[in-house]
């Protein structure tokens, strides 16, 4: 069997998986694992199958469904085409929904309805994956409404947990605005272009930016947003990343958001071919600083251990978009970079929550402590996930996040613009809240005081503990190996989503492209360094304000009682001199930063009349943003 039909089998795998496990699945727990399992497997070995073709030789794969070929220039069928791109974003998938296959197996066998449960994670799995497999926008919103009610389903999964049905009302209502904002988008397209595939319509786009398009341009770059979980698009991803099972809050953070990002990828570099504009670079890197702040404020002011990494979630995509934005293939390939990263070091922290829920039966941080003591490799698994969320080296948070901020500081000396400067800074002053953030959560859950309750705690599990591991070690590796990884994945990924005309001529027919007047954003190589001593001491220089100022805004009046949380117990922040009665003194996960938060508090009222929890304020949130886009774009993009 020729490899070129791999793709389009992988997709069908995973929806013919969800379909045999209704009909075969539903009396026996073992035959739905086991369908779920081969299910994944098989996605994953096709997929892998297309690494030496596609990676590594450079092969664009373009298949058509039922051999509707174009017919007099034009593309009348849904093609699935498979660029280095694709092929990366794939990768991602296939392996998120495979750790994501063997953990569920015996983190969720205390749940019921799992027959649903696999029907849902596997229809969710098939629709990401066809998403960035196709080469038709009418496809990829098919992919987007799957993707959305299947997430909106897992969610509300755990109906008896409290606030699982909102969760899930809330990602209805939002979600299903961004599909129809993306729906209404292809519609213009197609009214305006005739075709549905994104090839033909790259070349027909060429210099025709006319106010329909313009307008198809700014509905679906807002309900990509909506998908991808940026600020001010981000409500309902906390409440579902908390409410649904962990196995599931790893696929919402390793590919659901992913599949947002690289549709908005597609849409400003090969649809409209807008990032060779200023203002929409300007758009995309405003959107990814206000994302990385709120989320890593909002990530410091939490007290559930999963809401707590959803914010940190939304803040790392800030990062992934701000990079992404810059127009450059440094910032391009930094972008693709710390998306990988975030699949795998955040899919490790959910894996690690989920461990500690279900071997403490709480997320909660003020009711946990101790746990190294009785799950030492679990949190040996979560300190490299934290490691890697908070830029240390050696691991691969710090080599994409470095990344990052070459390519911003790069871009604001090149430019001129002092805002880039200023997001520069931000970046680094982001990170530093992160690691403050995590030694919070490590504090909170695997150090301190262990509860009496918690006396009984083991370890989880060896079948979930194997995916813990294997992300593990690929934090560390992706991170020591840097060049390596940008060989053979970024930098292959990031060329093709700059070579607009290859993918066309690889669609349509050669010279399609040169007849269109395609010419592509010129490739330059990903320039990455250690050890450049003037950016080591710039860079020491703003952790070091960072610090300062972090220092500054937690210090309080600690010793008078009036500063101390209003929930405090007598005298537990008093000054302790020897002699008193020895008592264990439990640090909970709402006193480490107090006076961080205290300090704060105009900032934090103000967001969290925000979160107000409402959906009609999400909602509102979603139309006013959609709004000052497209003023934005009919004002600025030309």
């Amino acid at each position: 069997m020729s490899y070129i039909h791999f793709p389009v089998i992988a997709v069908m795998t995973l929806f013919m998986g969800a379909f045999l496990t209704v009909v075969f699945g539903r009396k026996s727990k073992a035959v739905r694992n086991i369908l779920a399992l081969a299910a994944s497997c098989t996605a994953f070995v096709l997929i892998c199958c297309l690494i030496k073709p596609v990676l590594i030789d450079g092969e664009i794969i373009s298949y058509w469904m039922g051999n509707w070929s174009p017919v007099e220039g034009y593309a009348i069928g849904i093609g699935y085409e498979i660029d280095q791109l694709s092929m990366f974003f794939a990768l991602i998938t296939v392996f998120t929904v495979l750790m994501s296959c063997i953990y569920s197996i015996r983190y969720m066998e205390r749940d019921s309805a799992l027959d649903f449960y696999n029907v849902l994670f596997l229809m969710l799995s098939g629709s990401v994956l066809g998403l960035v497999l196709t080469g038709d926008v009418f496809n990829m919103f098919i992919m987007i409404e799957i993707m959305t009610f299947t997430s909106v389903g897992l969610a509300a999964f755990r109906n008896n947990k409290a606030g699982s049905v909102e969760a899930g009302f809330k990602y209805l209502v939002i979600g299903s605005i961004g599909s129809s904002m993306t729906l209404f988008g292809v519609a213009i397209l197609y009214g305006n272009c005739h075709t549905l595939n994104m090839a033909q319509l790259s070349s027909i786009l060429a210099g025709r930016l006319t106010p329909s398009t313009l307008m198809a341009f700014a509905l679906m770059f807002t309900g990509l947003a909506v998908k991808s979980y940026i600020v001010p698009f981000h409500t309902p991803a906390a409440d579902a990343y908390t409410t649904a099972p962990a196995s599931i809050s790893m696929v919402f953070s390793g590919m659901v958001n992913k599949a947002g990002v690289y549709g908005m990828i597609r849409l400003v570099y090969i649809i409209f071919r807008a990032m060779d504009k200023s203002s929409v670079q300007l758009l995309m890197v405003i959107f990814g600083v206000v994302t990385m702040f709120v989320g890593v404020t909002m990530a410091l002011a939490q007290h559930d251990f999963k809401r707590l990494l959803a914010f940190h979630s939304i803040s790392q995509i800030g990062y992934v978009i701000t990079a992404a934005g810059l127009g450059s293939a440094l910032g391009l390939t930094a972008g693709l970079f710390h998306a990988m990263n975030h699949t795998l070091f955040k899919g490790l922290l959910f894996l690690c929550a989920g461990a500690v829920y279900y071997a403490a039966g709480t997320t909660n941080l003020d009711k946990l402590g101790g746990l190294s003591k009785k799950m030492p490799k679990t949190c040996i698994c979560f300190l490299i996930g934290a490691f890697s969320i908070s830029g240390l080296p050696p691991f691969n948070g710090f080599a994409s996040k470095w990344l990052v901020y070459q390519a911003v500081y790069e871009k604001a000396v090149t430019s001129g613009n002092i805002f880039y400067a200023f997001a520069t800074v931000a970046a680094v002053v982001v990170s530093v809240m992160t690691l403050a953030s995590f030694i919070k959560v490590t504090q909170a859950v695997f150090f301190g005081q262990l509860p009496a309750s918690l006396e009984n705690v083991q370890e989880v599990p060896a079948l979930m503990r194997l995916p813990m591991w294997i992300m593990s070690a690929l934090c560390v590796l992706t991170g020591v190996f840097y060049d390596q990884v940008n060989k053979w994945l970024l930098a292959p990924a990031a060329g093709a989503a700059l070579n607009v005309s290859g993918y066309i001529d690889r669609m349509m027919g050669e010279g399609y492209a040169a007849e269109a007047g395609v010419v592509n954003i010129p490739v330059f190589a990903a320039r990455f360094s250690f050890w450049n001593p003037v950016v080591w001491l710039l860079l020491f220089i703003i952790v070091l304000a960072a610090f300062c100022l972090a220092i500054i805004g937690s210090s309080g009046d600690r010793a008078s009682i009036s500063s101390a949380p209003a929930d405090a117990e007598d005298g537990k922040y008093a000054t302790f001199f020897s002699g008193e009665k020895s008592m264990p003194s439990h640090v909970s996960g709402s006193d480490l930063f107090w006076g961080f938060k205290k300090n704060w508090k105009g900032y934090f009222k103000v967001m969290d009349g925000i979160h107000s929890g409402r959906v009609n304020d999400y909602a509102l949130y979603v139309v006013c943003a959609a709004a000052l886009i497209t003023v934005f774009v009919f004002g600025f993009v030309r």
